[in-house]
């Protein structure tokens, strides 16, 4: 018997042992389960597949039965975009007002994907636009997976390519705070690393936090991805501006946390991402602080120039600044790459794209309005 659509249970996003209950409940025998799970793990996460029809290794009476039962389709894309760099952007929505922002970087060796784990966010970075945006919700494991899917799909990268893929790496540096989502994307990053599906190498994946110190340890020993530490500043009165979450967190306990990062080598750096922001944190004495502040720790520096949006209280730093703050880093024997901004012309910085979405739905709602007839009075 087929439930209707809207009470269908999604399969994307289940892990091995949540897709292996699914089946028991729908009623098939035991004997039959674990290999059921790896054949639909295969059309799911190597094949790409969308419809029950395409899954040939399946009985045709098994399709049907599934199909009646569970979903497997992609959110609904409400916008795509493409750069003139190849960047390429994508506004997704997961229900009435839950949208979310999906970016691909495509540079000479490599291809990121950018993926966001909440609509909105709760941490109200200044220089974030995102910090801009009310949290709506976490994402569901689901949801996140489903953004890797809709980048796969758009690059037609399907089946699961061995060499020359286009999508290397994926970043949890889109909206909202992966550490207050973990259980989610601790489950998304188990299906996009697994090697008979989507096989991103957890070296690949890398997780970007704000700072939230007592969940850090947690990464390395449960996820087993790389890390990202957000930290724009390298002393608490500008930081707890910028990242008012270190208000609660402070650069000590940070740090110390970053110290005690399960796996931390060289060949498993830390990465910290500075935000190149005009007059705030970029002097050379900031430079100089940053190294020392980041003393003993394994790392690698990004220094981003800030993206700016309307009605951002920041700016970007000067080009020759930006340089000589490189120089500092880098003669203290730190990688610090100046990072290219990408897509410009897209609204490639994260939320802009939402935001422009979200004002488009008031406006319309407006005209509704006007354009509604005024009830008589008697």
């Amino acid at each position: 018997m087929q439930v209707p659509a809207s009470q269908k249970t999604p399969l994307i996003g289940l892990s091995r042992a949540s897709l292996h209950e699914a089946l028991t409940d729908f009623g098939l025998p035991a004997r039959q389960v674990r290999m059921r799970v790896g054949q639909i793990w295969h059309w799911l996460y190597w094949q790409g597949a969308t419809d029950f029809d395409t899954m040939t290794s399946l009985s045709k009476p098994l399709r049907e039965q599934l199909a009646g039962h569970f979903d497997i389709s992609r959110p609904e894309i409400v916008t795509q975009q493409i750069s003139e760099d190849g960047t390429r952007k994508w506004l997704i929505r997961f229900g009435p007002g839950v949208e979310a922002e999906t970016v691909f970087i495509p540079e000479e060796n490599r291809g990121t994907l950018c993926i966001s784990s909440q609509v909105g966010c709760t941490l109200n970075c200044r220089f974030c636009h995102t910090g801009t945006q009310p949290l709506v919700r976490n994402l569901t494991s689901g949801e996140i997976v489903s953004q890797i899917l809709i980048a796969r799909d758009a690059l037609e990268e399907w089946p699961t390519p061995a060499q020359g893929r286009q999508i290397t790496n994926i970043v949890l540096m889109g909206m909202g705070e992966p550490l207050y989502n973990f259980d989610h994307v601790k489950t998304a990053m188990d299906i996009a690393s697994d090697g008979e599906g989507l096989s991103v190498s957890k070296r690949r994946i890398t997780l970007s936090t704000a700072g939230v110190a007592p969940m850090i340890e947690r990464v390395g020993r449960e996820m087993g991805v790389m890390l990202a530490i957000s930290l724009h500043a390298t002393r608490d009165e500008l930081r707890d501006e910028l990242v008012p979450l270190n208000k609660k967190y402070p650069l000590t306990e940070l740090m110390e946390a970053c110290r005690n990062f399960p796996g931390l080598s060289n060949a498993r750096r830390i990465t910290f991402e500075y935000t190149m922001l005009k007059d705030k944190n970029d002097t050379p004495e900031d430079a100089r602080a940053l190294v020392q502040l980041l003393k003993g720790i394994p790392a690698k520096i990004n220094l981003i120039p800030f993206n700016p949006w309307p009605g951002s209280p920041y700016e970007c730093s000067d080009w020759e600044r930006i340089e000589a703050f490189a120089e500092i880093i880098n003669r203290a024997g730190y990688a610090s790459p100046v990072r290219t901004p990408r897509g410009r012309d897209i609204m490639a910085a994260c939320g802009q794209l939402k935001s422009a979405s979200v004002k488009q739905r008031a406006s319309e709602r407006r005209r509704q309005r006007q354009n509604q007839p005024v009830a008589e009075t008697a």
